[in-house]
Formats: structure tokens, C-alpha cells, sequence
């Protein structure tokens, strides 16, 4: 096994469970699964002109308003990837799925991309509750997701190359840049309920504690509602000096509803939020004017590939249309695969994640290259103000791409096992 990693074993051992009770599909093999995929066979059909790649997002429900345009940028680039001759000369059949905002949706839809629609890969998921359903799936059909979103961290998988942010390239720079520009003193948290907000949440107090800053209030609200007032009244009550919003899909616009009816605002106070992006922005009904992000890409970065990248999408999707860090990285995961299966000179999901290590892209939010060790990817954290067209422009930057850090082996006062 090229990549070894202690941590990957507890889950591939949960996974053979799984794998015992599903069974491979016919159809023209690239190649079985090796010692790595556990005898796996794979049923992925390259003897004609296309490979199959499933695109598995929230097309309804809570998310939707985020992932309907991560799947138009991957789709974006399958198209422009199809009109440069396609991957290894096969043009890319696209099978698209619904997660439909709903984690057992996903790994359902993930097992049927695998085994009844043959994909060589899938693209897709953005809650972690749907990334930590589907993970079985991957593991035990020994398969690849790619996932574009920012996430909690503290995991790696063989079968999942994950092209978002993990925390030391997001939630820590934020904190880092409230803590030395800001000047901060106390901080509100204010989350989704589940796996991400609690776990980023877990870190933020951790940090806080480091540092001396006081953490006045913790709030959630299932992902899926937003009776946010209470909520918005506590804020109101212990007047944090930040706000930090790990509120995920469209709660998010019932918690700015609520902010706003409470007469708050960036002035009076701040938030940061981790979730929301250019398409959020607009989608919520208030002036948003001043408040902060902590992403990797925003539509605003001045690069060559970014002015191609804003003008294709809006060539395709209408003058309107935005681009974000999530629909950026997934767009970025596609063309990762292509690098990662012409290197490798085969579909083989064991071939494929050998040649992984080292293998870039000049993405719009700069050149990317994969860690072969844990499946992330470097990348230059930014933190960005929202202005009164809802774009963001960035006003701190790290410079240059920080390296992943998942398990935040690098940090002294992080624990995981304290609260």
C-alpha cells in the first residue's frame, strides 16, 4: 500500500462489514480492486468512447441553495474537459444524483453510482453528515469521492480526496486574524447541529481558551430550521466583540432575518461566517454590508485563471450568476482526477490514488497540489468582507498556500479528547 495511514484502519475495518453485503455489477472492468480495495471488484466500462463520473449533490432540500451550483461548475468543467478531447480520449458521461439534503440519501445514492451506474469516480456531498455517510460506501466498494467543501478535519481516507479546506486553512487563520487584528476579547458561537458546527466549535473553544478569550454564548439550530431569535437575543444580551457562524444552507437567512430585526449589523456586531459565499450572500434579504468570510476563493481573486474561470461560468449560467469557494473547488476536483488518471495512464481506482501525490492544478484560486499522505490539498487562506453587492473582497490574506494540517498535529493546545 503506497499510503498508510493509522487512522485510515479503524474505518476500513468498519467498511469490510459493508462490503460483505454488497456485490459487484457486470460490464467491462478497468482493472479489480487490489490488496488496497479488499477484492472489490470494480464494474467501471472504458471499452468505448466514455467513462461515467457521478455528480451526487442537493439538488432539493436545505442544501440546495448551495450545492444546484457546485454541480453547475462541475458540470462546466466536464464540458470544457469533454471539448479538450476528455480524459485518457474518453469523453465524460455524466450521471447525476439528488442527495436531496439528507445524509441516508447520499450514501444510498453513492452506493447505486458504484455499483449500478459504474462510475470510475464521484464528485459531491457538502455536510459532513453527508460526507461521514457516504465514507462506508467508498471505503468498502473501493471507489474515490472527491468533496469540495471546507470541513472540520481530523480525518483522512484513502477513497476520499478532499479539495476543500480543512481547519488550519480556515477556522485557525480566521481566529488568528480576529485575535491579532481585531483585537478580540470575546466570542459568540453560533452553529448548525451537527457534525461540523460541533467539531469546529470544539477547536474554536480550545483556541479561545489558549488565548484568553472569552467564549459568552454557543447556540444551534437543526440544520433544516431557523428559529433563530432566541438566539439573536442572547447575542444582543452579552454583546460579544465577533460572532462566529458555523450556520449552514439556507438557516443562514433566517438568522441575518433575525439579526436584522434586532437592529445588528457589522457595526455593532461583527460576524465571521465559514458557510456563507457569494450565492448565500445574495439569497439572504439583508444588507450584509461589512460582515466577514473565512474561505480560500472568492469571485473578486485578480488572477488569469480566475477571469476565465468568472467568465465561463457566467457565459454559461447567465451575467448574474456568482461564483464561490465550494463551486471553485469542485470545478478544481475535476480537473485533479483528469491530472491524477493521465499520470497514472488508467481508470484504476488503485493506479488513480498511487499517482495522487504531488499531481497540480492552475486553479482559480491558484495552483493546487495534492498530499499524497493525507488526500488534501494547500491552500491560501482569505479572509474577505462582504460589500454592499454582495461580492467579497478580500482584506487579509496568508500569502501563500498553508499546507493541511487535518489532525492539527502542529497546534500544542489542541486536544481532542477535552471538550
Amino acid at each position: 500500500m503506497l499510503i498508510s495511514h493509522p487512522r485510515w484502519l479503524a474505518g476500513t475495518l468498519v467498511a469490510i462489514t459493508t462490503a460483505l453485503a454488497v456485490s459487484a455489477c457486470g460490464g467491462s472492468k478497468t482493472g479489480d480492486a487490489g490488496e488496497d480495495g479488499g477484492g472489490i471488484d470494480s464494474c467501471v466500462d472504458t471499452s468505448g468512447d466514455t467513462v461515467k463520473l457521478g455528480f451526487l449533490n442537493s439538488l432539493s432540500g436545505a442544501m440546495s441553495i448551495s450545492e444546484t451550483t457546485v454541480s453547475k461548475s462541475l458540470t462546466m468543467a466536464a464540458e470544457e474537459i469533454n471539448a479538450d478531447g476528455g480524459i485518457l480520449g474518453k469523453q465524460i458521461e455524466i450521471v447525476q444524483e439528488d442527495g436531496a439534503s439528507e445524509p441516508t440519501v447520499f450514501a444510498e445514492k453513492a452506493t447505486k453510482l458504484i455499483q449500478q451506474d459504474c462510475v470510475a469516480a464521484v464528485f459531491g456531498g457538502w455536510t459532513s453528515s453527508s460526507r461521514v455517510a457516504m465514507r462506508p460506501a467508498f471505503e468498502s466498494l473501493n471507489s474515490i469521492l472527491f468533496y469540495p467543501v471546507q470541513y472540520e478535519g481530523l480525518e483522512s481516507d484513502r477513497n476520499i480526496f478532499y479539495t476543500g479546506a480543512t481547519t488550519n486553512q480556515q477556522i485557525i487563520p480566521a481566529l488568528d486574524f480576529l485575535r491579532e487584528e481585531k483585537k478580540i476579547e470575546s466570542i459568540f458561537l453560533a452553529g448548525s447541529d451537527y457534525v461540523f458546527p460541533r467539531t469546529a466549535n470544539k477547536i474554536i473553544k480550545q483556541y479561545a481558551a489558549e488565548y484568553g478569550i472569552e467564549v459568552v454564548g454557543e447556540e444551534y439550530q437543526p440544520l433544516d430550521q431557523g428559529a433563530w431569535g432566541t438566539a439573536v437575543d442572547k447575542i444582543v444580551a452579552t454583546k460579544p466583540d465577533v460572532v462566529f457562524n458555523t450556520i449552514n444552507g439556507d438557516s443562514n437567512v433566517a438568522f441575518l432575518q433575525a439579526y436584522d430585526e434586532k437592529g445588528l449589523d457589522a457595526s455593532n456586531a461583527p460576524i465571521v461566517s465559514v458557510s456563507i459565499a457569494e450565492e448565500e450572500a445574495a439569497a439572504i434579504p439583508v444588507d450584509l454590508t461589512g460582515q466577514m468570510t473565512s474561505w480560500n476563493y472568492y469571485q473578486t481573486v485578480d488572477s488569469p485563471e480566475n477571469k476565465t474561470f468568472v467568465e465561463a461560468f457566467k457565459a454559461k449560467y447567465g451575467e448574474k450568476s456568482v461564483t464561490s469557494d465550494p463551486m471553485e473547488a469542485a470545478y478544481t476536483s475535476l480537473y485533479l482526477y483528469k491530472a491524477m488518471v493521465e499520470k497514472a495512464e488508467t481508470f484504476d481506482v488503485d493506479d488513480v490514488i498511487e499517482a495522487a501525490d504531488g499531481v497540480s492544478f492552475a486553479a482559480p484560486e491558484g495552483t493546487v497540489t495534492i498530499d499524497g499522505e493525507n488526500h488534501h490539498i494547500a491552500k491560501t487562506a482569505l479572509i474577505g468582507e462582504v460589500q454592499a453587492d454582495k461580492l467579497i473582497k478580500t482584506i487579509w490574506s496568508s500569502g501563500e498556500p498553508v499546507e493541511p494540517d487535518p489532525y492539527l498535529e502542529g497546534y500544542d493546545w489542541w486536544d481532542p479528547s477535552k471538550e
